[in-house]
């Protein structure tokens, strides 16, 4: 049976009802219950780990027998594991949901398989609508349950020869309005934005997400790498969130402490040392390549030694966008070689 309108609009619904939800370490998932006429009943979404989950809190709004023959249209497949909660999957069978449609397959090895519990117990599923949606949704979650650390994105602007900056270290503004715009706008999407502290020493960053003049409603966390000491009066540490320091070279290491902290999303963007840094530690998911109509000349390159010694060593990328932003353009791309499909080792709950 094909996914009909109605459930097409309950699971645009239901993505944006995910969206209201914590990114941490479970993940964003929004539910709709319809009747079988198509009328919506009830909506949720998971508000953290150990509280309901979407298909639940949806459920909880009905009255005993409400749900019986009604449709769930969820974001992710209805999990089939107990951790904190009890499976989803076990929850609308009991509730006598005759029909669900989700939109992506949930990858864990434990918290999988609810599709074919449902599909035992009798009920009617449908899966993949909206996936690629409900895919970008979650990617930061997917990342770090299969890898163990937040999805990382590596940003740079450069002049249409690969400089960073001009001889004399100025870079402002090698790019104009629309593509500093755009960045604002993607570090508000970030749980945290990461620098080294030579581009603390030398540019005093602030770090802040904005939107003109204003503070965007979502921060990004700072986090500063690098041994030399961040001053006192440095413009991060009037940031809304307090920055965290790490004395480290170690980047597999960082970014694994961000990932216990709850971190799904990390933003880099310090200068070509630290850019270069994680490109040759093969943690960069994400390349954003800001590229202005200039030409600097000169040594300031936007990327320094990335382990590429030959050709045949070169970091090879898959463009996934190209955006004209201004004279400018952004090419958004990831590495060819990124597996995206394969599974985490464990659920979350």
């Amino acid at each position: 049976m094909a996914v009909n309108e109605a459930e097409r609009r309950a699971l645009t619904r239901a993505l944006e009802l995910a969206a209201r939800g914590p990114r941490g370490v479970n993940p964003q998932v929004g539910a709709v219950i319809l009747s079988p006429a198509g009328d919506v009943l009830a909506e949720g979404w998971h508000r953290g780990a150990g509280t309901p989950h979407a298909e639940v809190d949806a459920l909880s709004k009905l009255a005993s027998g409400a749900a019986r023959g009604a449709t769930a249209v969820v974001t992710l497949e209805p999990c089939n594991h107990t951790g904190r909660t009890g499976p989803c999957a076990a929850a609308l069978i009991e509730a006598g949901i005759a029909r669900v449609v989700y939109a992506l397959d949930d990858p864990g090895a434990v918290s999988g398989g609810g599709a074919e519990r449902l599909r035992d117990a009798g009920v009617s599923v449908e899966s993949g609508e909206q996936a690629d949606a409900a895919h970008a949704l979650i990617e930061g979650w997917l990342t770090a349950q299969r890898l163990g650390r937040p999805h990382i994105t590596v940003k740079w602007a450069q002049s249409l020869d690969g400089r960073a900056a001009a001889d004399d270290g100025s870079s402002r503004w090698i790019t104009g309005p629309e593509a500093r715009a755009d960045v604002h706008r993607r570090r508000s999407e970030a749980d945290a934005i990461a620098v080294g502290t030579g581009t603390v020493l030398s540019d005093d960053p602030a770090l802040t997400a904005r939107d003109g003049d204003a503070l965007r409603p979502a921060q990004p966390v700072p986090v500063v790498i690098g041994s030399r000491p961040t001053p006192a009066d440095a413009a991060v540490h009037r940031h809304p969130h307090a920055p965290l320091f790490y004395d480290s070279h170690d980047l597999h290491a960082i970014v694994g402490d961000l990932h216990r902290r709850g971190f799904q999303r990390l933003f880099v963007e310090g200068g070509p040392t630290l850019a270069s840094a994680f490109l040759r530690a093969g943690l960069a998911d994400e390349v954003l390549a800001y590229v202005a109509p200039v030409l600097l000349g000169g040594d300031r390159l936007a990327l320094t030694d990335i382990g590429v010694s030959s050709i045949g060593e070169a970091l090879r990328l898959s463009i996934d966008e190209w955006v004209p932003l201004g004279r400018d353009l952004l090419a958004v791309a990831h590495p060819a070689d990124t597996d995206r499909s394969a599974a985490p080792t464990e659920g979350a709950d």
